[in-house]
């Protein structure tokens, strides 16, 4: 998730001013490797930037020198990948350009947690550019160790653990307040706690109180795309109350988001092992908050597989 209260400001691609009143049209995009700057980078472009992608530290001060204007907002991508990349170098240079009228930097940290790096690197088969000799784990936090300078001193961190890609350009799109904003987006997304709460949630709710449709061995196997599964949740009592409560909370909010000029939201339904009761739920928010004319979409980040016929 964005740590929004650290930014600057929003950034705008068409030569606007953030909070702080001064244009800001570069953008330093950084992290750890896996994390997704890549990625950003991408949708920089998209979004209009001008895009370079590992340009040699050395070059960044004489390429904004004498306080050039950026005619056109610039997104750089730098990390350990970087020829003569280096932590301590990248954090003088920046606060050096903060300090030049008329450029204005801000610093995105892509980030993700070690587990998830660990993933992305062996689903890939992508070698970790501080593997060498030291196992994938070591490689992951000694780089989390030799960048967490950078991150201490960056305006927005973003955690793409369990981001999806379209989350992210929400995310980017909100914060830089880049072209014409669209109507809100809602992310409604199923979990487990025992996988742990999603980073970019701004609404989370525990249906852990609802009777458990794991308890029933017919039930078992199945998740809460299932009817009979919604069935059997509905059969609790404190069921309809809570509905139609979560939506006396849910519902006011809405157009109050929308208000504020959010550009996204992600409501979060979490239970225990995020198959049943939770994929239940997020399925009964999704439709109903697609009935007030909402633009929503629905994920469900830990639900297995249903099995099929005969295994």
């Amino acid at each position: 998730m964005t740590d929004a209260d650290n930014a600057i400001g929003p950034i705008n691609a068409d030569g606007g001013t953030g909070e702080n009143g001064e244009d800001t049209r570069l953008v330093l995009v950084t992290g750890v490797s896996g994390a997704g700057r890549t990625t950003s980078l991408k949708i920089f472009e998209d979004f209009g930037f001008d895009a370079v992608d590992n340009l040699p530290l050395r070059l960044l001060p004489a390429l904004l020198s004498g306080g050039t204007d950026l005619d056109q907002p610039l997104a750089i991508g730098l990390d350990i990948r970087t020829r003569d990349f280096g932590v301590d170098q990248f954090v003088n240079i920046v606060s050096s350009l903060r300090e030049q009228p008329g450029v204005n930097p801000m610093v995105v940290f892509v980030d993700a947690e070690t587990g998830i790096l660990q993933r992305r690197f062996t689903e890939s088969r992508r070698p970790h550019p501080l593997t060498h000799d030291r196992p994938l784990v070591d490689a992951i936090e000694h780089e989390k160790r030799l960048m967490a300078p950078i991150a201490a001193t960056a305006d927005m961190i973003i955690d793409t653990s369990r981001l999806k890609s379209a989350e992210l350009r929400k995310i980017l799109q909100d914060q830089f307040a880049i072209g014409e904003k669209d109507a809100m987006a809602i992310f409604v997304k199923s979990f487990s706690f025992r996988q742990g709460v999603p980073g970019e949630a701004d609404l989370v709710f525990d249906v852990r109180f609802l009777r458990n449709p794991h308890y029933d061995p017919e039930l078992r196997l199945l998740t809460g795309l299932d009817d009979r599964v919604g069935a059997y949740i509905e059969k609790d009592q404190d069921f309809a109350g809570f509905m139609d409560r979560l939506k006396g909370l849910i519902g006011p909010v809405l157009p109050r988001y929308a208000q504020e000029g959010k550009s996204y939201l992600t409501i979060a339904v979490g239970c225990t092992g995020g198959q049943h009761r939770s994929v239940y739920i997020a399925r009964m928010l999704n439709d109903w908050i697609a009935g007030l004319g909402y633009d929503v979409h629905l994920s469900h980040r830990d639900k297995p597989d249903e099995p099929k016929p005969g295994e």
